[in-house]
Parts: C-alpha cells; sequence; structure tokens
C-alpha cells in the first residue's frame, strides 16, 4: 500500500542516495561519485546479508525449541498467516527489560525475537500486538531498508573522513578540492545522513504499528504494550550497542537524556504512536 509513510520512505532513500553520490562528487570528482556508490552497495550487501545473525547474538537470543512457549508459537503461526507471509523463527532474549525486535534478510530467515521481560510484562493480547508489530516489519521488508539507509549513511560518512585525510595529506593545491566546500561537508554530510535515516527510521515505526494493528485486529492491545514497554525501558536497562537500538519495537536507551531529542530519535514518541494506533490525542506515556 502506497501511503502516506511509504511516500515518505521513497523521499528519504531518493534524499540519502543522493546524498552519498554528491558527497562524493563534490569531495573526489566523478571518481569519488563512483566510489560512493560502490561502497554503499558493498555495505549493503553484507548488512543486509547478515543482519539475522548481528542482531541475534548482540540481544543474546536464543531459538525458541519445539514445546517451549506452545501458546506463543501458535499465535506467531496464526499471526503470520494473517499477514500472508512464512512464520519466521521465534527467538527469546534474556534481557528483562520488555521489548522485541525482527531480523531477516527475507521471510524464509527472518526472526521475531522477544525479551523474557516481555512475558513477565505483558498479558497475551500485548504479547500479540507486539509481535504483529514486528511482522508488520517483515511484511513491509523494513530489514532491507533499514540496511540500505544505513549503508548509504555509513558511505557518506567513510567518503567525508577520507576526504579529510586527502585534504590534509594529499597532492598539491590545483588537486585538491575547494576547502570550503571540503569543511562542510566533513562536518554536516554525516550529520545530515544520520537524521535523514533516524527519521525513515520513525517513518517506518509508524508503518510497522499501523499494519501490526491490521494483522492483529486489536489496535488498543498494541498501545497498551507500547505504553508499558516505554515505562519499563526507563527503569530497566538493557545492554545493547546504539547502533542495534533501531531494531527494536521501542528504543531499548529511551531512558538516555538527549538535547534536541527530537531529531536524533530512532523511534517516533511513544505518546504519537498510541495516539495514531487509538485516535486520540496523544498524551505523555508515564514513567
Amino acid at each position: 500500500m502506497f501511503n502516506k509513510n511509504n511516500v515518505k520512505t521513497v523521499v528519504l532513500l531518493s534524499t540519502l542516495a543522493g546524498a552519498l553520490v554528491t558527497a562524493g562528487a563534490v569531495l573526489g570528482g566523478r571518481i569519488g561519485m563512483f566510489f560512493g556508490l560502490f561502497f554503499g552497495l558493498v555495505m549493503v550487501g553484507g548488512s543486509y546479508w547478515f543482519s539475522d545473525k548481528i542482531a541475534v547474538r548482540a540481544a543474546g537470543a536464543q531459538p525458541v525449541r519445539l514445546g517451549e512457549l506452545e501458546w506463543l508459537q501458535h499465535d506467531l503461526e496464526q499471526l503470520a498467516t494473517r499477514a500472508g507471509i512464512t512464520t519466521p523463527r521465534l527467538y527469546i532474549s534474556p534481557s528483562m527489560q520488555p521489548n522485541a525486535f525482527a531480523t531477516g534478510r527475507n521471510e524464509s530467515v527472518a526472526v521475531v525475537a522477544i525479551t523474557h521481560g516481555l512475558l513477565e510484562v505483558l498479558d497475551r493480547s500485548e504479547v500479540r500486538g507486539v509481535v504483529a508489530h514486528e511482522l508488520g516489519h517483515i511484511k513491509n521488508r523494513d530489514i532491507l531498508i533499514g540496511s540500505i539507509a544505513a549503508a548509504i549513511a555509513t558511505g557518506i560518512t567513510a567518503i567525508a573522513n577520507m576526504a579529510m585525510f586527502a585534504g590534509m595529506f594529499g597532492g598539491d593545491d590545483e588537486d585538491r578540492p575547494n576547502p570550503i566546500a571540503l569543511i562542510a561537508m566533513m562536518m554536516l554530510a554525516p550529520i545530515a545522513a544520520s537524521l535523514i535515516q533516524m527519521a525513515l527510521s520513525r517513518s517506518r515505526e509508524y508503518e510497522a504499528d499501523r499494519v501490526g494493528a491490521e494483522i492483529a485486529g486489536d489496535p488498543h492491545a498494541l498501545a497498551s504494550a507500547l505504553a508499558k514497554i516505554e515505562t519499563y525501558a526507563k527503569r530497566i536497562p538493557m545492554n545493547i550497542s546504539p547502533s542495534q537500538a533501531s531494531a527494536w519495537i521501542v528504543n531499548p536507551l529511551t531512558g538516555r537524556e538527549v538535547r534536541f531529542a527530537n531529531l536524533f530519535l530512532t523511534h517516533p514518541p511513544t505518546a504519537d504512536r498510541i495516539a495514531k494506533l487509538t485516535g486520540r490525542s496523544a498524551v505523555s506515556v508515564t514513567s
């Protein structure tokens, strides 16, 4: 469905890709432009192909075996059928913070991982809502979209860093790029790329909420789950790298205070997500 969030995704990805090519062109001419494209494609391939292994290992998650959590495996299969996708593998992380994520380059290797804390805090309908949200990510191919965005942003940063060394230790003055353009690109390009990447991540979370609510047939259960996860995430820390934070349904590092936080959020404000799901005005989630 090509709705508002999908339009935003196309615009943000196009902007990010354009920034990568522009950075290469400004800092290295035609050779730099092609290097930027090549570097981005290599990074996309690696992050996309190994996304499931990287995320599962980072979370310390283990597969749920046959006969374990039978009610949850039943719900997962039922919801995947509703979503029209292959049932993903189910993993559980030992973390006591309630949270969940989905990963995998396609349906056949997709993984839905939940934490032990999620099962402790949420009731069955709320867990179903969370699982449906993660299936929404798989159905929407958000793992691929996120991998592309991360790879392009990494490419822009790498080009800016290379340009810095080239400008400092390069050849004669005629071969060097415009110093003003060089300084501006080195400082602003990585920041701009990160901001666009985060905006893209927020857009995909809204869309996964919408699709997940449709799959589960109960938007209020997902809204209730988001409120509980947000509250507990502020109280219970999770030992996770910031680079992996965007994969989770609610940022596991949400308790940290950051200036200009709305710009640097990998997830939309939980109150806004709840408002969209319930059709009510946004209210603060209690801590």
